[in-house]
């Protein structure tokens, strides 16, 4: 059964900080460019595009995007939240999403439907071609929604700043609480607490706590490890909040660091200075990479660097662009993106400085409020 219609843009309440203008909105550029891909609808299933069109937050729907309208598939448990949540038609399924999808296509008399191939199993589309009429096909469109969701309008920009700023006070709030004897896995766990009394729905990954040697592993799982004096601590971590993420790395050394982590340290500062200074409209991304890797290499550091500079960050964690050094992708006023160049030795340990900061006209905007100056505690 459909549980409402689609209504007028400008009839549509604001909910949560987006309102539906800016959903409707979304789903008109989709609907206004499918006589050029020569498509009849598309197909949007994956969570973070289903929100990025719908403002659906819950785990199982579908949009079909058409010229004029939209319709949403989910199932009973969210009858009452996408009627709150979604501003066009929604068909309540008795039974699998994909018998009313593929009715749906029949009824329409849809030909050719594009759907996202990154982002569905093989069994779910090979059952949905299975039921729709032979006269219409299932045409494969990859990152169409993923590019459009790579500048962010104002309101989302709103949504990621405050995730990183809750993200910040978090890591402030847990670090002043750590004693001697903490765990890795003490020190995130009240990192993710902090967080989540401060706004945030759940870490944007899990977090990252690494001490001593073990620093030097890049996507170190906490351990029940106690921190050791003399030792670099590194933390990387990010928050969902509103939808939006946020992701931050600071580094922590318990005790008095020698001559050998200061200037390690000084030389990862120093490229990732330099490049946020590169970010601007119109840069390819892999000179921002490069501008980073230049530094490391001045300080003999560079083959170290194990990573691509950055990523974009939004509705997910990892979205485009990518900022590494083979990629050809260019930046453009509203991206947001992250900025965390590393260096990880065997033996001694790693250092990484993140941030995440927003392409403006001129240049960047450094979103994350937290001092880079090591942390000695």
């Amino acid at each position: 059964m459909a549980i409402n219609s689609h209504k007028a843009p400008q009839r549509e309440a604001a909910r949560g900080g987006l309102n539906h203008d800016e959903f409707w909105e979304r789903r008109q550029i989709v609907a206004a460019d499918l006589a050029n891909r020569k498509l009849d609808a598309f197909l949007v299933s994956f969570s973070a595009n289903l929100r990025y069109l719908s403002g659906f937050t819950g785990s199982n729907g579908s949009l079909l995007v058409l010229p004029g309208r939209a319709i949403f598939f989910t199932d009973p448990r969210y009858q009452i939240q996408a009627g709150q949540e979604v501003s066009c038609q929604v068909k309540i399924a008795k039974g699998p999403l994909v018998e009313d999808i593929a009715a749906a296509i029949a009824r329409l008399r849809l030909r050719r439907i594009g759907y996202e191939p990154a982002r569905m199993t093989c069994d779910w589309l090979d059952s949905l071609r299975s039921k729709i009429p032979a006269r219409a096909s299932l045409e494969p469109v990859n990152g169409w929604i993923e590019q459009l969701r790579m500048i962010k309008s104002p309101q989302e920009l709103e949504r990621i700043r405050r995730s990183v700023e809750t993200n910040s006070r978090a890591f402030e709030q847990a670090v002043k609480r750590m004693r001697a004897g903490a765990t890795e896995k003490d020190l995130a766990a009240e990192l993710e607490y902090r967080m989540r009394r401060l706004g945030a729905e759940k870490p944007a990954f899990e977090t990252i706590v690494a001490s001593g040697e073990r620093s030097a592993l890049p996507h170190a799982q906490p351990t029940v490890a106690s921190l050791k004096p003399g030792g670099l601590v590194v933390v990387d971590m990010g928050a969902f909040q509103d939808g939006y993420a946020s992701d931050m790395t600071r580094m922590l050394f318990l005790g008095s660091p020698g001559p050998k982590v200061r200037r390690t340290y000084r030389a990862v500062l120093e490229a990732q200075a330099a490049a946020i200074q590169a970010v601007r409209p119109g840069v390819s991304t892999a000179h921002v990479d490069r501008q980073a890797r230049k530094v490391l290499d001045s300080f003999g550091l560079e083959k170290a660097f194990v990573h691509s500079t950055g990523h974009g960050l939004g509705l997910e964690i990892h979205e485009p662009p990518r900022i590494g050094k083979k990629d050809k992708g260019r930046l453009e006023t509203g991206m947001a993106i992250t900025i965390e160049p590393g260096v990880y030795l065997e033996g001694f340990g790693g250092i990484r400085i993140e941030d995440t900061v927003v392409v403006t006209a001129n240049g960047c905007e450094i979103l994350t409020p937290t001092s880079k100056d090591l942390r000695l505690v």
